[in-house]
């Protein structure tokens, strides 16, 4: 049995029964939660459920959920219009590729829009997503802003309301969440302690609203790779961000195990004028993790941040392929996942976007399993 993580009022992690070893996740048990201000029962046993289905060896998760903004810089790219029935358009080919969705991916990061919206044909996208045995997840943050007397430093707001908006959400059929922390770094001493601070701070607040509210909660804190600084400054700033992450996480009263991490990779800078090789990438990777985040944690689903789409894919297969570690690595991409298909589908080639999706979703599948190898991708797959 895991003890309390704390005294009385964190006393939230008894209960858990560890599973063998070998298995390296728990398995939860119902229980009542003492929130002080929520106080319904949290479904622990299905949270875990649903956290070990997201890590699920050989899949990895598709990061859907760019705002209309965001979206818009990438129909910008095909020249096509911003507007709902491509959004729509767009987010149904993927969750109709097969084997992409079934074979491949574990759940699906939607926004607010995508959410509500049904297919061509009347089709809920949720249940496509669900049909193709994927998890459906919500973005629930609403942007980073800047943060007060701090120039350059962003903080990530969106918990005024929150609790209201995470029990809609569920109804709507999500079942994870996903909060973005976003840190940016540069030559002139950012990021400040105080803006990596209040940055995962929010992130354990969010957290605990979503497991109050039988929703796993994805933990995103992103080290920009913007700027020229080395990878040795990457790994500083990454070690710092986790271990205050986790110190808060465990202040707040998370349950580990009801949880997926989504950190960026040890990398450097894209300006940086040494860039380091993918073994030296995925080592120190897997170094910082290995000091940071707890074996209770059931999985962790890296984000690409402006990778290339084979780099990150060989990254992720270098960590698995060499490594042994205390929980499984995969992938939870956008732009990697998204580019090459987006390209190829061009707003009316329905056929070309899903060959694309399901090479590049195959291609993750194998690193999340450490079969990856470059001539897969010299020959399509």
């Amino acid at each position: 049995m895991v003890g309390r993580q704390t005294a009385a009022g964190r006393g939230r992690a008894e209960g858990l029964t560890l599973r063998p070893a070998k298995a390296k996740h728990a398995a939860c048990g119902d229980r009542v939660v003492d929130h002080q201000q929520g106080t319904g029962v949290m479904d622990l046993d299905q949270l875990n459920g649903i956290a070990l289905r997201m890590v699920a060896p050989g899949k990895g998760i598709l990061a859907a959920d760019e705002s209309t903004r965001t979206i818009g810089k990438r129909f910008d790219g095909i020249r096509l219009e911003n507007n709902e029935d491509n959004r729509r358009n767009w987010r149904e080919l993927l969750f109709r590729t097969t084997p992409a969705m079934t074979d491949y991916i574990s759940g699906v990061i939607l926004f607010d829009e995508t959410l509500r919206q049904t297919a061509a044909d009347g089709t809920p996208l949720v249940e496509l997503i669900e049909d193709a045995g994927a998890v459906p997840g919500i973005k629930v943050d609403t942007g980073a802003k800047p943060l007060a007397c701090a120039s350059g430093e962003t903080v990530t707001e969106g918990l005024d309301g929150l609790r209201e908006r995470l029990a809609e959400y569920r109804d709507l059929g999500a079942r994870f969440a996903k909060w973005r922390a976003v840190i940016n770094i540069n030559s002139e001493g950012l990021p400040s302690r105080y803006a990596m601070n209040v940055n995962v701070h929010a992130l354990a607040r969010y957290a605990m609203l979503c497991q109050e509210a039988d929703i796993v909660p994805i933990i995103e804190p992103e080290l920009l790779m913007d700027g020229d600084h080395s990878i040795e400054r990457c790994y500083e700033l990454t070690e710092f961000i986790l271990k205050r992450l986790y110190a808060e996480l465990f202040d707040q009263g998370l349950v580990l195990e009801c949880s997926v991490l989504k950190p960026n990779m040890v990398v450097a800078g894209k300006n940086c004028a040494v860039q380091p090789g993918r073994e030296e990438v995925a080592e120190m990777t897997v170094r910082c993790l290995m000091n940071c985040v707890p074996a209770a944690v059931p999985g962790i689903a890296f984000l690409s941040g402006g990778q290339s789409d084979e780099d990150a894919t060989a990254h992720l297969n270098i960590m698995n392929e060499h490594f042994g570690l205390p929980w499984p690595l995969t992938f939870s991409y956008g732009r990697a996942l998204q580019s090459a298909p987006l390209k190829a589908w061009n707003g009316f080639n329905v056929q070309a976007g899903q060959n694309a999706f399901n090479h590049r979703a195959r291609m993750n599948g194998l690193a999340a399993r450490g079969e990856w190898r470059a001539d897969l991708e010299a020959d399509g797959g």
